[in-house]
């Protein structure tokens, strides 16, 4: 549904543009009568108020939206900190908006975005509210995606190769002499859920191994999605000796629930995770996962974005940041096969503009 105008609820109401702006500026010179009736109108036309064509001086906010899908996963942590360093050097605030998958919550954000409540936004949930919700042109709104991609959306992103660093999480694990991987995704279809679910596969073919449709699992990206399929996984006659987790969260869930069945991590399954959240080194036993700049990314995505809401263009562009793997105590060679593994970090990826 559209937003409705100050002349809308004027024209609906049979009253003059002046005394509807002052009814819902709640103006003493309007009966109350009369501004119950507007506020009623508002309401029910989809009214609401543009900021910035209220601050004729600046037509600023001064104020950028980060949108999340859920504020309590600790993975954004470094990322809040890394655009409100450079939002607060470039003199703005930052406004957070957790969306909990929630598709009316996701149009209520565009519709601040649109209304000048905040000047842009970063935006990390993978997605875009459907077109009808949203009938803009997206090129017309300032927004930068950070690494959850949203494909042919033509928004500039800041990201990372989620094909590569996957493909090189499982070839760890082959290396280690393991055959019988398995993969505990993320939400497929959405994008950075399916592109890493692609490198599993192009590590697995790329060293012959069978990929076998019941050791391919879809998860949520919450702990209890772990602890589930694990379970599954560990109901099959034929079990995995590794797992490669589509996040650190998951894997948490995965190794606890191995726990629960007195299965021992990396002594009887080899876990990998991804992202390298900071419980990933304090958990038992330390995460051996893919670590993501996000301290870096999230100052990448403000610095891109202040250039975007001052006028450059930047459609289509993706920038690609580099990631890390970590190699801890949660992978281990297969008992029984001579396995070498890599110690230490080796990087993976190239920025590039």
């Amino acid at each position: 549904m559209s937003r409705a105008r100050i002349k809308d609820i004027a024209a609906e109401l049979g009253l003059s543009p002046a005394t509807v702006s002052r009814a819902l500026s709640d103006s003493g010179l309007v009966a109350e009568p009369t501004r119950s009736r507007v506020r009623e109108a508002a309401q029910r036309l989809n009214y609401r108020p543009n900021v910035s064509a209220r601050n004729l001086r600046t037509q600023r906010s001064m104020a950028v939206l980060m949108v999340v899908r859920d504020i309590g996963n600790p993975f954004y942590l470094d990322i809040v900190k890394g655009v409100e360093a450079a939002a607060r050097e470039a003199g703005y605030s930052v406004l957070m908006g957790n969306t909990e998958n929630n598709a009316e919550r996701e149009v209520e954000y565009f519709d601040m975005l649109r209304d000048g409540h905040a000047d842009g936004m970063i935006l990390i949930t993978g997605k875009l509210p459907d077109a009808e919700s949203l009938p803009e042109a997206l090129h017309d709104l300032p927004v930068v995606v950070a690494l959850e991609p949203i494909e042919e959306s033509g928004l500039p992103h800041v990201m990372i190769d989620n094909i590569g660093a996957a493909r090189e999480a499982v070839e760890h694990l082959i290396k280690l002499g393991h055959k019988r991987i398995a993969h505990i995704a993320g939400p497929i279809p959405e994008a950075m859920a399916t592109l890493r679910r692609e490198g599993y596969r192009r590590a697995m073919q790329g060293a012959g191994l069978e990929l076998r449709a019941d050791y391919e699992v879809i998860g949520d990206y919450q702990l209890p999605s772990g602890e589930r399929h694990c379970r599954q996984l560990f109901s099959l006659s034929e079990p995995p000796t590794a797992i490669f987790v589509a996040n650190d969260e998951m894997a948490f869930g995965a190794i606890n629930e191995l726990r629960r069945m007195s299965v021992s991590v990396p002594e009887e399954v080899s876990i990998v995770g991804f992202d390298d959240i900071f419980l990933s080194q304090a958990f038992y036993p330390p995460l051996t996962t893919v670590s993501q700049p996000r301290t870096a990314i999230g100052r990448e995505a403000m610095r891109l974005l202040l250039e975007v809401m001052h006028g450059e263009s930047h459609t289509g562009e993706i920038i690609m940041m580099p990631t890390t793997f970590q190699t801890r105590a949660s992978t281990a060679p297969l008992r029984g096969a001579s396995a070498s593994a890599r110690t230490g970090e080796t990087v993976f990826g190239k920025r590039h503009a």
